[in-house]
């Protein structure tokens, strides 16, 4: 880490015409901290008598700029290291479990953790959340062998560490995952009031609603010129015995709708296989969200991560405007997030 980190940062907001918060700025002397303690040279630990924390949890409100301050971070480390979605870094340790019990292999999680550490020293979750159960219940063991074995974890969360998994399923099975991250992490709260992703010229040049004939002409016109020259295809993906079958694919332009991407049981590895030779997708009807359909919702949350974390650009159809979006009760917070990533993703750049 260069000494001259702030400096460099404030440069860096600059040079993307950024505005610099003083909470980012505090945010950024305390990573130069972590980064100082767990990088020390040999001696320097040899004689020091603190403990460093391993992790660094940082979190906070939608769009307030923890992922590219994180993202930041990341870039100007130099050490083998690995920035991951949550969702894959699960879905990989859940095949590897798979793998090894066929093999009647012992110590799954420590063999993990050592593969893990022969490619990367830190790893890098952005938005980490925790809904599923099996992970929930896994995750205390995993992550206390990954801090046994010196790898650094940095994430971004819209949750402080005490509420992650609150009101979920057997959730006392979880709290040795809570006190874990509580013991080993520096913990965070970025404060900023306004959502940047929603400020100034940030406009939603791809977000048409609400669901009528004009609209359905708008994407259509929108459809046709962004896939004009280009070869239609269609192709099935499977993924563990599921098929799903893509139809409108015109080289890296896919469009779905709705339904087709959160009406049926599709989930984080399904979504990381449909999207993955796409550069741009649109999304047909988005309905407003309430306690009936929150299932779908929750799909929807996973997909717009995954699409995020990605890069992709997208353009959508809604039954209202971002700013009137309705949720179930359980997913007020986390959709939040999703109703601000929209935002940036239909306005962002697309050539």
């Amino acid at each position: 880490m260069p000494k001259q980190f702030e400096k460099k940062f404030i440069s860096y907001c600059e040079n993307q015409d950024l505005e610099i918060n003083p909470n980012q700025i505090t945010v950024i002397k305390k990573l130069e901290y972590y980064h100082h303690n767990n990088y020390k040279s040999f001696f320097s630990k040899l004689f020091s008598k603190q403990q460093s924390k391993k992790g660094f949890y940082l979190y906070g409100g939608v769009g307030v700029g923890k992922t590219m301050i994180l993202n930041f971070f990341y870039d100007h480390i130099d050490k083998k290291k690995s920035k991951q979605h949550f969702n894959e870094f699960m879905l990989s340790f859940h095949d590897f479990v798979h793998k090894q019990k066929e093999k009647k292999e012992e110590n799954i999680i420590n063999q993990f953790v050592k593969s893990l550490k022969s490619k990367a020293s830190l790893i890098y979750f952005d938005e980490f959340q925790v809904t599923n159960i099996v992970d929930a219940m896994i995750l205390g063991k995993l992550f206390d062998q990954l801090f046994k074995e010196d790898i650094k974890i940095i994430l971004t969360s819209n949750t402080k560490i005490s509420e992650l998994y609150k009101d979920g399923l057997q959730r006392e099975q979880f709290i040795p995952f809570i006190k874990i991250m509580e013991d080993q992490s520096i913990e965070y709260e970025l404060k900023i009031e306004d959502d940047y992703r929603k400020s100034n010229d940030n406009k939603q040049y791809r977000y048409f609603f609400p669901l009528n004939q004009e609209t359905n002409f708008n994407i259509n016109k929108f459809f046709r010129t962004i896939t004009k020259d280009k070869k239609k295809s269609s192709k099935t993906i499977n993924v563990k015995g599921r098929d799903f079958k893509i139809e409108n694919y015109y080289e890296g332009i896919a469009r779905y709708s709705f339904n087709q991407l959160c009406d049926q049981n599709l989930g984080a590895e399904d979504y990381l296989a449909i999207i993955k030779d796409c550069k741009f997708i649109v999304i047909d009807q988005i309905p407003q969200f309430n306690d009936v359909n929150s299932n779908q919702q929750q799909r929807f949350i996973t997909l717009l991560d995954i699409i995020y974390d990605k890069n992709i650009s997208i353009a959508v159809t809604a039954d209202q405007n971002l700013n009137q979006f309705t949720s179930s009760r359980l997913l007020e917070k986390p959709f939040k997030r999703t109703v601000s990533r929209l935002y940036e993703l239909t306005s962002k750049d697309y050539n």
